[in-house]
């Protein structure tokens, strides 16, 4: 998504490696804001980034179980669940059984949980998702295309159990192919 078209004449006119340099980049800036906001959560607060999102959603919508976490935080659920149980061992949070079904756990702020999210910073993590937030469902739905090639690309063989072949990316003019377990290098294929 190029929204500047005189810096994508200009991209063109560097070349190939000006993209890939370009978009390694981005990807370094990413890794880096996340980090960087990680480590000073951990400094600030004495909890994880993670802990501190959790904290945040229960924050906003309170009474929480597992699943609605995993939803709401765009998580999956076995993630939330060892987040949570860290944040119960400090007491940050508690875990309730509902009044209408005692099957059904709510997770709640406790004060000491309330009070961290009062001092905390508006972290990398909540500035990308909420400037996620602004895209159309179509550059969400791109942007995520891309994003999947590129975590299959880095990602070790065999980290995938499937074979998958990704989807033509427009503007790539190739679909990127995984492998299996035990299987050699991933192939890049030309799209027909």
């Amino acid at each position: 998504m190029i929204s500047n078209l005189s810096h994508a004449a200009s991209a063109t006119a560097r070349g190939p490696r000006a993209d890939v340099v370009r978009v390694v980049d981005a990807i370094r800036a990413i890794i880096q804001s996340l980090r960087i906001s990680g480590r000073a959560v951990e400094q600030q607060l004495g909890i994880s980034s993670a802990q501190l999102y959790i904290l945040q959603e229960l924050a906003e919508r309170p009474a929480q179980s597992i699943n609605d976490l995993a939803y709401n935080t765009f998580t999956h659920q076995s993630s939330v669940s060892m987040v949570v149980s860290r944040l119960v061992d400090h007491d940050l949070v508690r875990r309730s059984h509902s009044r209408g079904d005692a099957r059904r756990v709510s997770i709640s702020l406790t004060p000491a949980g309330r009070a961290v999210v009062r001092k905390a910073p508006y972290t990398a993590q909540t500035r990308l998702i909420d400037g996620l937030r602004t895209f159309s469902r179509s550059e969400l739905r791109a942007l995520g295309d891309y994003l999947e090639t590129v975590a299959e690309l880095a990602s070790e063989p065999g980290d995938s159990e499937t074979a998958w072949c990704g989807t033509k990316i427009p503007g790539l003019g190739k679909a990127v192919c995984g492998i299996t377990q035990g299987q050699g290098r991933r192939r890049t294929r030309r799209s027909p």
